[in-house]
């Protein structure tokens, strides 16, 4: 993976990744597509309206539900969903985490019966690795072990030791594969652990940033039942870790409020289902806050989502026709909700890249703050 560093300002940061499929500028917001496809959407949808240019799926719901052998049929996902984009796969370590009632960890991986027909199996940071293989993702995420907090300090130990081992053998087998031909445009990201302790957090990163040559880093294990000030509190001091000319991931998180702050605390990239999943429940994202379309005062509005969004929907629909669609259970809000969404996240990212190559992301996190009426943050 090519790296460019194209500017800095304060800690924000505005990278060009190269990719098989894309060169992908961050910050950058990835679209989640569990499944194969973003809830509602197509791949013209999100290529051709939405732009985006990288995308999440889902290791461990791609092995369920298609099956190594059936995306090997196809040359990976891309071909499989017809998006001609990239795509970054996680490992289903926070699967394991979230549907832990059926899993159970040990030294050499994750035991899990499927929360679809309740069969067994097992993901070894290799087998994880072949199952990306077959995805063919852009970018591959190590297996590892995810904490829900608060936690102990046994448990946080015994996290930090796991994903480091896992680490490892993750980073061995993918050049044992490179030297055989295989996965060579398939990048590996590791991920640092450590809930919000600043001891593990450091003793995690330092074990994978002096491991071996990983294309990424992500800080994964937060958003998982911390308070927020511990959260960025945590982003600050782990980013500090990072390397440099290496690309940093926060996974899973989480509102625009986290995403600009995250940005100002040096993190490139995000994903998050939050978009989608409140846009299918009514809750709208604009310039100045979140907006219920369920209410009744909307029935009547004949202005946009939002006046200052340029997104598909606003540019043809009202608030009091997305109401309508809402209350009368019409698939098309799905549609038309997600898009808008999805496009308030992805030039969220934009407008903050714009910001730091023009030298101005302070006044651009004043000013997002300064239209939702609230105060901007102080420094973590």
């Amino acid at each position: 993976m090519q790296v460019a560093l194209q500017a800095q300002e304060g800690k924000a940061r505005a990278l060009n990744l190269s990719l098989a499929k894309a060169q992908v500028q961050t910050p950058v917001f990835m679209p989640v597509g569990t499944q194969g496809c973003i809830k509602a959407l197509d791949s013209n949808d999100v290529s051709e309206i939405l732009g985006a240019k990288i995308i999440l799926a889902n290791t461990y719901h791609m092995y369920l539900r298609v099956g190594i052998e059936r995306l090997k049929g196809f040359g990976g996902i891309h071909s499989f969903a017809n998006f001609n984009g990239s795509y970054l796969s996680d490992s289903g370590g926070f699967q394991a985490f979230s549907l832990n009632q059926n899993t159970q960890i040990c030294e050499e991986g994750i035991s899990f019966k499927s929360h679809i027909d309740g069969s067994k199996h097992f993901f070894s940071p290799e087998f994880v690795l072949d199952i990306q293989y077959a995805l063919n993702s852009d970018i591959m995420m190590v297996l590892d072990d995810l904490v829900g907090l608060p936690a102990s300090v046994e448990r946080l130990a015994d996290s930090v030791r796991r994903t480091s081992d896992w680490a490892q053998r993750s980073i061995n087998y993918h050049q044992k594969m490179k030297q055989e031909g295989r996965g060579l445009s398939n990048h590996l990201f590791a991920i640092i652990q450590g809930g919000t302790d600043t001891h593990f957090r450091t003793l995690s990163a330092n074990s994978l940033t002096n491991m071996g040559d990983f294309d990424g880093f992500a800080i994964g294990g937060l958003a998982v039942g911390e308070n927020i000030e511990d959260m960025y509190r945590c982003i600050a001091h782990t980013t500090e870790l990072m390397p440099i000319h290496k690309p940093r991931y926060l996974m899973g998180v989480g509102t625009p409020e986290n995403i600009i702050e995250s940005i100002n605390l040096g993190v490139d990239m995000f994903d998050c289902v939050m978009p989608t999943r409140n846009a299918r429940n009514g809750t709208l994202f604009t310039h100045f806050g979140k907006i219920n379309i369920k209410v009744a005062q909307y029935a009547d509005d004949k202005s946009p989502i939002d006046t200052q969004c340029e997104c598909y929907t606003c540019q043809r629909f009202s608030r009091a026709y997305l109401r309508h669609l809402f209350r009368a259970n019409e698939i098309t809000y799905h549609r038309l909700a997600s898009l808008h969404n999805l496009h308030y996240y992805l030039h969220l990212t934009k407008g903050a890249r714009a910001a730091i190559l023009a030298g101005r992301f302070k006044e651009y996190r004043t000013r997002f703050y300064d239209l939702r009426e609230m105060e901007t943050p102080n420094e973590y």
